[in-house]
């Protein structure tokens, strides 16, 4: 049996290093970024202020109560965040690092720079073709903007399901694992309970529905975030001197991963770029498809208003959350001198804040792994939640999350090599259809930022 699981994972590991690999999702999603920022006018420079207007003018951490309307922007945007912060800000950083030197960092900023444009036009589209349940509940998201905008029913069937797999079920027992191994490496606490903690604060999120969603994230997420990078900032401040050492190695290990390194990172540009673009992306989720199901049920009244909001997300996730895993790690000198010894993914952050921290390091980075990886189940949970009721009807919504609270638990307790590997696979197989709508129905993106910038001076 546990052959032929190795060959099951090692098959998995294959198809993802062509899936992920340079030349199939990477230049397609950096490309759709490229596209689209030209045909927006660099709409993600020239409006940024006021997206960082509509995204944080509502603010508040008791918000009015979403309903079967939806939700407020500044909900909507922190249901999205709480899906792009997670284990990809804390593990995925370190791991671009360790595969791909600290240039690997150069070439996520860049991924994130065009994905605020291809974020935009998700949020647009999912706004334009949002629509209600059977129960009278706003819904939305890529399979029906696929099945209304491209008139592709199977197509859209196809996205939901992908999805579902990939986040509502496979992904969340990744991050169930990932809660359960850091509090056993820092408190000893047996991963079962752990999963047994985590599926009952998810199960008690699910039976509140929308709204206890929305008043979960727009708490949680900002707490989590400030509790964060204030840790991160003292370790940054406290190694200070670093700083300007450590911004040349990433702008030079963009360009030559060995010299940046002195040779610890084996790295090329190649793998620079491909590590960083990769992780990069999965970390902001741009062009997946999984944010827009919490734009769509955003209250607002320009659709174009919500694509703003959601260039935000990406812009937290990627150049203020994972930039500060990625400073820590550069600049209190993780990576040590040892090609043999550098540590790989969650190990490598622990280790960076266990040298700015000390033993109180282990400790910190588990209590913020609860925070990203429990508030990413949340967003997960209902991106596949809305795609159930694409598919079924809010009949099958119960048994659905009845199974994830299952998955939640075995989760914590397996093994998940396989697991995370089929995890990243689904995730990309799931991109394909929705990119392949960005470019049919970017034409009514454009037509909706031009009547909102002829409405709104």
């Amino acid at each position: 049996m546990d052959q032929i699981m190795d060959q099951l994972n090692a098959l998995v590991s294959n198809i993802n290093g062509i899936l992920w690999g340079p030349f199939c999702l990477i230049p397609i999603l950096v490309g759709a970024g490229i596209y689209f920022t030209l045909k927006l006018k660099f709409v993600q420079i020239r409006r940024f202020m006021r997206a960082a207007r509509y995204g944080f003018g509502d603010m508040s951490l008791q918000g009015e109560k979403a309903g079967k309307d939806g939700m407020s922007s500044f909900q909507s945007l922190t249901t999205a965040v709480a899906a792009q912060v997670g284990t990809g800000n804390l593990a995925g950083a370190a791991t671009a690092i360790a595969c791909g030197g600290p240039g690997a960092i150069f070439w996520m900023w860049i991924a994130a720079f065009f994905g605020m444009a291809t974020i935009f036009v998700e949020a647009v589209l999912a706004q334009l073709y949002k629509t209600k349940d059977d129960s009278g509940h706003t819904v939305g998201g890529p399979a029906y903007y696929i099945s209304k905008g491209l008139g592709s029913k199977g197509l859209a069937v196809f996205f939901a399901v992908t999805i579902i797999l990939a986040l509502g079920f496979i992904g969340n027992m990744v991050q169930a694992n990932s809660i359960a191994d850091s509090f056993y490496t820092a408190f000893g606490i047996p991963p079962l309970a752990v999963g047994l903690a985590v599926a009952a604060f998810t199960g008690f999120i699910f039976l509140g529905g929308v709204s206890r969603l929305a008043y979960t994230t727009e708490k949680m997420v900002p707490l989590m975030a400030v509790l964060y990078v204030i840790g991160a900032l003292i370790v940054i401040i406290t190694h200070i001197d670093n700083f300007i050492p450590a911004l040349k190695m990433i702008f030079w290990g963009a360009f030559d991963p060995v010299a940046a390194t002195g040779g610890v990172i084996g790295a090329s540009i190649k793998e620079a770029m491909r590590y960083g673009v990769a992780r990069g992306l999965f970390s902001n989720e741009a062009g997946m498809g999984s944010t827009p199901h919490a734009h769509a049920i955003a209250k607002v009244k320009y659709p174009a208003q919500q694509g703003l909001v959601a260039i935000i997300g990406v812009f937290f996730d990627t150049f203020v959350v994972l930039n500060m895993t990625a400073f820590v790690i550069i600049m209190t000198g993780a990576l040590g001198t040892d090609p043999n010894a550098v540590p790989q993914g969650i190990a490598l952050t622990q280790k960076a804040f266990t040298i700015g921290f000390g033993s109180l390091g282990s400790t910190f980075v588990a209590i913020c792994l609860f925070f990203f990886a429990g508030s990413t189940i949340l967003g997960w949970a209902f991106f596949g939640e809305q795609n159930i009721k694409f598919l079924f009807g809010t009949k099958a919504v119960k048994p659905y999350k009845v199974i994830i609270i299952v998955f939640l638990v075995l989760g914590s307790v397996l093994k998940v090599d396989l697991v995370w590997n089929l995890a990243d696979m689904f995730n990309g197989i799931m991109a394909l259809p929705n990119i392949i709508a960005l470019f049919a129905l970017g034409k009514f993106v454009s037509k909706a930022l031009d009547e909102y910038e002829r409405e709104v001076k």
